[in-house]
């Protein structure tokens, strides 16, 4: 149970600072351009990384490299868990552990080649709407994973924590298509950060409402004799408290968006303030204003003036 939970803290905690810096990445890239030049980028390198430290420009992506590393020995030992009330090892669990194995395999491999297209352009020339194609694909991919997974399910509690997974996947995937198609679309681009965010509080929440007794809805509870993560480790005794379970997911889900939200707007705001405002500073130009209609007539008769007092010295000067 231990490493159930530790494994759902930390995919958490990686989906929410991925989430979070992609957000400041792109509204920070939104408001240093002009609306037309403003294109999607899948990457933000570190701000300070260009003139302090070459070195920091790929930590990003070299965490995420490890998390998804953490992400595929977790699936692929997992798959080998056994489940004494079914003899042995249930063949539903291992392939279910399996595809999600493959699935993190994928990503790592999307994700290195981000990384090599990046350090070296030439060898890997990777465009950024082939890469929100790519990653489309993924999410969507992730998706009909998670949506198997809760078919399959024994316990209700468990397929409703899959099911909700699979939804936020598909949004995901429907935001990167939409970047695919449109790389301007910034509400696509923040909108993905915030699906990520989202992704990784729902981890968090599947991970304390599966494993930990504490957070464990009423009338529900954990089988001791089988191993947590396998399907059917939470179950609920009854079908009234099921359905209630299931209704307290609903309402933790609605909180999560609902937070998910106000880090968004944090992140818009404080992004904004730190770069100093908004439209003067994205177009760069100044607050000008325009001159006065009468301005060139008197610059027209400073200039007449001026040559009059030239032309008298010239006469003065012959005489």
């Amino acid at each position: 149970m231990a490493a159930a939970v530790v494994y759902q803290m930390l995919s958490s905690s990686g989906l929410v600072a991925l989430g979070v810096y992609h957000m400041v990445g792109s509204t920070r890239l939104h408001l240093l351009k002009p609306p037309q030049s403003y294109s999607a980028k899948p990457y933000h390198p570190f701000p300070l990384s260009s003139s302090s430290s070459h070195r920091l420009k790929h930590l990003q992506l070299y965490l995420l490299l490890g998390f998804l590393l953490i992400a595929l020995a977790h699936h692929s030992l997992s798959s080998f868990d056994s489940d004494p009330l079914l003899k042995g090892r249930t063949p539903v669990h291992r392939f279910t552990s399996l595809q999600s194995a493959a699935l993190s395999f994928l990503f790592f491999l999307l994700s290195l080649a981000l990384l090599l297209a990046d350090s070296f352009p030439s060898l890997l020339p990777l465009p950024n709407d082939l890469f929100f194609a790519l990653a489309s694909a993924l999410f969507l991919l992730h998706s009909y994973v998670s949506s198997s997974s809760a078919s399959v399910q024994t316990s209700d509690l468990q397929a409703k924590c899959d099911s909700v997974s699979a939804r936020i996947s598909a949004l995901a995937s429907l935001l990167s298509l939409a970047l695919a198609c449109n790389p301007r679309l910034f509400v696509a681009d923040l909108g993905l950060g915030a699906a990520l965010c989202l992704q990784g509080l729902w981890t968090l929440q599947t991970g304390l409402s599966l494993y930990v007794d504490a957070f464990i809805p009423e009338g529900c509870h954990r089988l001791l004799d089988v191993v947590s993560g396998v399907e059917g480790s939470t179950k609920c005794d009854l079908q009234e408290s099921s359905l209630r379970a299931v209704a307290i997911l609903d309402l933790a889900l609605l909180l999560h968006v609902l937070f998910v939200f106000l880090i968004l707007m944090l992140t818009y705001a404080l992004v904004s303030k730190t770069l100093g405002g908004g439209g003067v500073r994205r177009f760069g130009a100044s607050s000008y204003e325009a001159l006065p209609t009468a301005a060139p007539a008197s610059a027209s008769a400073l200039v007449l003036d001026h040559n009059h007092i030239q032309m008298k010295s010239m006469s003065g000067t012959q005489a």
